[in-house]
């Protein structure tokens, strides 16, 4: 019998391999954990804009929301270098951060983002923003490459 998947999802990663699924979210949870909530959402929303993950995107925009999150600020993150005012230093270093992550490719990290993130969080707190950004990167790649709908949520559907 094949794994129960969502309609019009191609590939359902809860169900195909429940043990991956469930190694991710543990890491998931490790990489976050002790950092503010509302900054991981802040790094989840700019990397699934940059990955046009609509999935994820709609998902951490309503994880926001719940924390209570401004929607202004929330629909400014695509921006934030124009409003810095809206957004605190660890917001902004994490932000910044999360766009040279998310496009390693491009240029990679320079060495003034790596000192200047690394100086804002300290060493263990920098390898979980690192840790949280590499985790909504995989996340945004699954769910693209499975074809997960905007308004989906993993975490609500039962296999």
């Amino acid at each position: 019998m094949s794994p129960v998947t969502p309609d019009g999802v191609r590939y359902w990663l809860p169900t195909a391999n429940p043990g991956v699924y469930k190694a991710l979210v543990a890491l998931q949870r490790a990489s976050a954990d002790g950092l503010d909530r509302e900054l991981v959402e802040l790094m989840k929303i700019r990397a699934s804009q940059l990955n046009g993950c609509a999935y994820c995107l709609h998902m951490h925009l309503s994880d926001a929301l719940g924390l209570g999150m401004d929607p202004i600020t929330l629909g400014m993150v695509g921006v934030w270098r124009e409003c810095l005012s809206m957004f605190d230093e660890k917001s902004r270093a994490a932000l910044e951060l999360t766009e040279y992550v998310t496009r390693i490719g491009d240029d990679g990290v320079p060495d003034e983002v790596y000192e200047r993130v690394r100086s804002v969080f300290g060493d263990e707190a920098f390898g979980q923003v690192l840790a949280s950004i590499a985790m909504i990167n995989v996340w945004n790649r699954i769910a693209l490459t499975g074809g997960y709908p905007a308004g989906l949520d993993e975490r609500t559907v039962h296999s």
